[in-house]
């Protein structure tokens, strides 16, 4: 059988570079189970693509991410994925010789690696629109370009360094912060803004992007101290994760928890993360609070605080409203409240307590932070008791078959044990559930038709 031609080979080798490499994977070993001579060449050709990420990864493995955007949004110096196998390509064909010594993992393999970088980073100067075509994101090439070849320029320190990026991030000895400086040195001496480069490396590696505040408060004796962050080139960090805190304490605010499609996931996601920003700024800056970054964090402070209050009050009420209690009467003028047990299980009314309580008991970390842990803690006891007691008369009422629509009035209790179960009194929820599983069996048992059967 013939095998592909040029034109199979050409457009399969376009679409393999496109593949995922998990995926890639996957498809490699699919592809030697299948029949043909036309399949083993795609299996050779898919291997070959697997080799040669492994090798990519090997030589860029320390700019890498700088190929995808944060997922958490925070600005960064990232360029388009779209140059990766253009860079790759483009430096491997000026060192050809050189790229099976990757497959050894030692240290021989990390000194090729670094020529390698710098052979791509002399590709990026001399021919930059073989690497970043001209209609690739213009608005942003040309400063890219000059950060992409710096980047490259610093490559070896960044992978001499980022193993000890886990002990920088934690309480790293003074060995440990001499050598973090003297790579920051290394750094400077090669480009003027050298330092910042090698972190905004480092800030690509770190998923939680609050972390680069331990590396900044370590690159020098002064850098826990407002005033010399603000005034050096490392501003920019501090800067970015306080528009990061001002972009969610926005979304917090328009967040409106009886909405069909709201989802109160990404709320308390913002809540955490504005959390952790906070905490760390205590614990790694003294800021001024009369300075623009102290003013910054206490309005966002404030402001968090109080839509933390807002949350919670609303979520007294959506209680009320979700399961509600009907004034009923008992004998001659005397009346009681008793749980509605014809009221909706479903709607605008059930989804914000849901969201609500939901938000209500997974912010206990943010409510310490910002000062609302006590008025958290007294709400939760508080409706523990109350929807404990909603659902302890709704079975008693359906015990005594005073309800048209058991079916309903089951669904209702089991919505205040969802209720327990969102505010993290899972004790009484199992309590509910349990009254409920026998709820109205008396009754059945005692009914004609369960005789008669």
């Amino acid at each position: 059988m013939s095998g592909l031609s040029v034109a199979h080979r050409t457009a399969l080798a376009a679409l393999i570079e496109q593949v995922p490499d998990a995926a890639l994977t996957k498809l490699s070993d699919l592809s030697r189970g299948l029949p043909g001579g036309r399949a083993l060449e795609l299996a050779d050709m898919l291997a070959e693509e697997i080799q040669d990420r492994a090798r990519r990864r090997v030589v860029l493995g320390p700019l890498m991410r700088m190929f995808r955007p944060r997922a958490d949004g925070i600005e960064a110096v990232t360029f388009p994925a779209a140059v990766l196998p253009r860079l790759w390509k483009a430096a491997v064909a000026r060192e050809p010789a050189l790229v099976r010594r990757l497959d050894r993992d030692d240290d021989n393999a990390a000194a090729v690696a670094d020529r390698i970088c710098l052979a791509a980073a002399a590709a990026v100067r001399d021919r930059p629109e073989a690497i970043w075509p001209a209609d690739l994101e213009p608005g942003r090439r040309e400063r890219g370009l000059i950060d992409l070849a710096a980047s490259l320029d610093l490559a070896h320190l960044a992978r001499r360094g980022l193993p000890s990026l886990d002990v920088w991030l934690k309480r790293p000895d003074g060995d440990q912060v001499a050598e973090l400086r003297l790579m920051l040195k290394d750094c400077a001496e090669i480009h003027q803004d050298g330092t910042q480069r090698i972190l905004e490396i480092l800030f690509s590696h770190l998923d939680d992007a609050v972390l680069i505040l331990r590396v900044l408060t370590q690159s020098s004796g002064a850098a826990e101290r407002e005033g010399f962050l603000s005034a050096s080139e490392l501003s920019g960090f501090i800067e970015r994760l306080i528009i990061g805190v001002d972009a969610r304490v926005a979304r917090i605010s328009a967040f409106r928890p009886g909405s069909e499609v709201a989802s109160v996931e990404p709320v308390i996601e913002d809540l955490i993360w504005c959390a952790n920003v906070h905490s760390e700024l205590d614990a790694t800056l003294t800021l001024s609070p009369l300075s623009v970054w102290g003013k910054s964090v206490r309005d966002a402070r404030v402001t968090i605080a109080g839509q933390l209050s807002s949350f919670m009050r609303a979520a007294d009420r959506a209680v009320d409203k979700a399961l509600p209690l009907e004034q009923v009467q008992i004998t001659g003028r005397m009346t009681r409240q008793q749980p509605q047990l014809t009221a909706p299980v479903q709607g605008e009314t059930v989804q914000a307590v849901r969201n609500l309580l939901k938000l209500v008991g997974a912010v206990r970390g943010p409510a310490s932070i910002f000062g609302a842990e006590s008025d958290r803690k007294k709400l939760v006891d508080a409706l523990t008791t109350r929807v404990f007691e909603y659902a302890d008369q709704a079975v008693t009422v359906i015990n005594d078959g005073e309800v048209e629509d058991e079916t309903n009035a089951l669904r209702l209790v089991e919505l205040a044990a969802r209720c327990l179960d969102l505010i993290d009194a899972r004790g009484a929820a199992r309590t509910v559930r349990r009254r409920a599983a026998v709820a109205g069996a008396a009754k059945r048992r005692s009914s004609p038709s369960s005789r008669a059967a």
